[in-house]
């Protein structure tokens, strides 16, 4: 035995975990609230109010519309819907997104215009992937949504910016894609409406974004997961209707508007009349990446057309109500802390971007730090800016029960007030010194 043992050397292995995923879901919305809930306290008995991920689908009042449940349990019971399908989707499910799209463009779009993927996020994906190359770069705006510039990494593009102006009703800085642009760019990601600040850009300036991707040859990338949850003044406008302009492609989703956000069920629709994608290669691309991919669940796209074609008006409208009631909520909450600052009441989606002044706070560093700490002694979780690219940021959600919103701001509020009682007192706070909370 000790012969053998003395003979027996160490295997080298050859394998190791691939350090890009790991370097990637770190920057994620997901790995960055990961990294605040860690530091909840269970102990304290609270419940958690959670502002930092939009997910109405866990409040009553934002209930599922019937329609789509019943269409669902009907395609599963039906036994019809247990088999495989088709790389690009079940062609009537297909066909049915085409002309539900077609009503808010001026050109009629076709089934072949149309793919089915497991949400939003596989939608980023296979666009992502399509449009790669080596040596090729894609602009992202600050704040952003991570999931893109991870993808970017794993493809090997390149991650150029431009920033939304919050001044301007959170604009995209037009000047700086056009000088930060070259001959390598190949498109911009625009969001659209914006889950990031609650934007809702205007006709005029979509337009103008479009004639900057035609004037540098690049094509746009419309995420609209969120369109039509326009409940302030301006309507949502499709960037597919500028198509002729510059050749767009679509994400879409079922899962924000109908509030059924685990089903994931997504699409991206190619928008381009002149055929300029296709003689490219992007259309031939993203056929590709759906090969070799898994598909949305069969029953799932088999309850798209009653989902698309039943589901009453009232559903949306309802939806609509309690998000702009929500962020009245939320709007005039943050207006009575201080450190926190909203400069633009959001319009849409179900998010708003508010400014965290530091300077006010007596132990909080940054947006990190405010967010790690407030999760820790209040129970609260917001997304810090850091994790959308913009720091000195919280993207804090509305899209919750009114109760819990009201509680959530409110212990916010107590925790800025125990910050700035620092500063003035040591332990406590009198007008008298100075604490304007």
């Amino acid at each position: 035995m000790t012969v053998l043992m003395q003979n027996k050397t160490k295997t080298e292995w050859t394998f190791r975990g691939n350090g890009g995923l790991v370097a990637a879901s770190a920057i994620t919305v997901r790995g960055v609230l990961s990294r605040v809930m860690e530091s909840l306290d269970g102990d304290d008995g609270r419940v958690v109010v959670p502002l930092g991920q939009g997910d109405p689908s866990t409040f009553l009042c934002f209930r599922m519309a019937r329609i789509a449940e019943d269409a669902v349990v009907d395609a599963v019971r039906s036994a019809e819907f247990n088999c495989y399908t088709p790389t690009v989707g079940l062609k009537i499910s297909i066909g049915d997104i085409a002309d539900h799209l077609s009503h808010d463009h001026p050109h009629k779009l076709s089934p072949d215009d149309v793919y089915l993927t497991i949400g939003g996020t596989q939608a980023i994906e296979v666009v992502v992937t399509a449009v790669a190359r080596p040596g090729a770069n894609i602009f992202l705006s600050r704040p952003g949504y991570p999931c893109y510039v991870a993808r970017a990494a794993l493809c090997g593009l390149k991650v150029r910016y431009f920033d939304l102006l919050p001044n301007e009703g959170w604009e995209v800085d037009l000047e700086r894609v056009e000088d930060v642009a070259d001959a390598n760019t190949i498109a911009m990601v625009i969001i659209n409406l914006g889950n990031l600040c609650g934007i809702v850009f205007n006709y005029q300036h979509l337009k103008e974004i479009t004639e900057t991707a035609r004037k540098l040859g690049i094509m746009v990338i419309a995420d609209e997961v969120y369109n039509h949850l326009a409940f302030g003044d301006m309507p949502f406008v499709p960037m597919g209707v500028f198509a002729s302009i510059a050749p767009v492609l679509t994400e879409g989703s079922l899962s924000k508007r109908w509030i059924v956000l685990g089903w994931r069920l997504g699409w991206v629709a190619t928008i381009d009349p002149n055929g300029f994608l296709k003689d490219a290669g992007v259309v031939e691309s993203i056929v590709g990446f759906l090969n070799v991919s898994p598909d949305p669940a069969t029953f799932v796209q088999a309850a798209i057309p009653r989902i698309l074609e039943k589901t009453d008006e009232e559903f949306f409208s309802k939806v609509l109500r309690t998000l702009r009631e929500a962020v009245d909520i939320c709007h005039d909450k943050i207006r009575e802390v201080p450190c926190l600052a909203c400069p633009k009441r959001p319009e849409g989606p179900m998010f708003a971007m508010v400014k965290l002044n530091s300077s006010l706070l007596e132990d909080v560093e940054d947006d990190l730090d405010f967010s790690v700490k407030l999760a820790r002694e209040e129970s609260v979780v917001v997304l810090p800016g850091i994790a959308l690219g913009t720091k000195s940021w919280l993207r804090i959600t509305f899209a919750d029960e009114p109760s819990s919103l009201e509680d959530g701001h409110q212990r916010m509020k107590a925790f800025c007030q125990r910050q700035v009682k620092k500063r003035h007192t040591g332990s406590t706070c009198s007008s008298e010194r100075g604490c304007n909370l």
